[in-house]
């Protein structure tokens, strides 16, 4: 199954659902606050993962064995998906949509380095030059555009950045652990392992971020409850997200899976257009074209 076109279909979708769970999650952190927004995707998402699992034990089908192994690689996955996840939100507070999610995506090369150090998978040559691109696009996408330009880079230090990049680092290691997961359950159907571990996970995060909601942010959860349409349609979009990703880091490795997952930023771009009327300036369109490049290399690799 590793050598299936079929994973990039799963990433583009996983990658349009992201999108639109981001675009929710913007419109919360202002009502909500930006952790009570995080935990929306998490705690209106774990209900769909679990009707999708009770679908799959009522079909009969063969579950994996939820091994130690797989346990550990798992809650590292989900707290650093929790904490990228609560970055990146205050990011796009920060700045455009578009570029804010520019900012996360050099989780990239930190995906490369862990991938050979944690789970000893080396990139080919056609991943290794998808990633020169689409850092490439990245980079150009993170320059600020307008009068701020000017600034070079300035772009780097500013707090959006800082923000995107932790984002960005945490995302990279929230990858490696979902992938190192995946291959500790070796089951036959990467939809099912995507499935099963997704639950896992987002009940995890579910109980950490809500603990500590209930503790220092009582008002956020209450605005939570209180934005509830615009949450579940956040958490639906979040759960169908996740549960395309851990498909296809079943699939596929964990580099070639986020280089074509950077796609999520011609979805960005389109929403910053129509939903957000932000302004993209041409730099920022050619950073997409490098990431485009990118992504068509590694999608035509065997």
């Amino acid at each position: 199954m590793d050598g299936d076109w079929l994973w990039i279909p799963v990433v583009l979708a996983a990658a349009a659902a992201q999108t639109l769970r981001n675009a929710a999650q913007r419109g919360l952190v202002k009502s909500v606050g930006t952790l009570p927004a995080t935990f929306v995707r998490f705690v209106f998402g774990l209900p769909f993962a679990a009707c999708a699992l009770g679908a799959l034990i009522a079909a009969g089908v063969t579950l994996p064995d939820a091994s130690a192994t797989f346990l550990g690689w798992l809650a590292v996955g989900a707290v650093a998906q929790l904490t990228a996840t609560a970055f990146l939100v205050a990011a796009m507070d920060q700045r455009s949509f578009v570029v804010a999610v520019a900012f996360s995506k050099t989780e990239i090369v930190q995906i490369g380095v862990l991938s050979i150090l944690l789970l000893a998978e080396v990139p080919t040559l056609a991943g290794i030059g998808s990633i020169a691109l689409a850092t490439a696009g990245v980079v150009l996408l993170s320059v600020k555009p307008g009068a701020e330009r000017g600034a070079g880079l300035a772009t780097w230090f500013s707090p959006a950045a800082a923000l995107g990049l932790a984002s960005g680092t945490c995302f990279a290691l929230s990858v490696v652990g979902y992938r190192a997961a995946a291959l500790a359950l070796d089951h036959p159907q990467p939809w099912v392992e995507g499935i099963f571990a997704l639950v896992f996970a987002q009940a995890l995060q579910t109980a950490l971020l809500g603990a500590w909601l209930a503790v220092r942010e009582r008002a956020g959860l209450a605005a939570v409850a209180r934005a509830w349409r615009v949450s579940l349609l956040a958490g639906f979009a979040g759960a169908a997200a996740s549960m395309g990703w851990l498909t296809a880091f079943a699939m596929r490795s964990a580099v070639d899976v986020r280089v074509v997952g950077l796609v999520e930023l011609l979805y960005s771009y389109v929403l910053s257009r129509q939903l957000f009327r932000e302004h993209v300036s041409w730099r920022e369109i050619a950073g997409i074209v490098l990431v485009v490049a990118g992504i068509v290399l590694v999608s035509a690799a065997p």
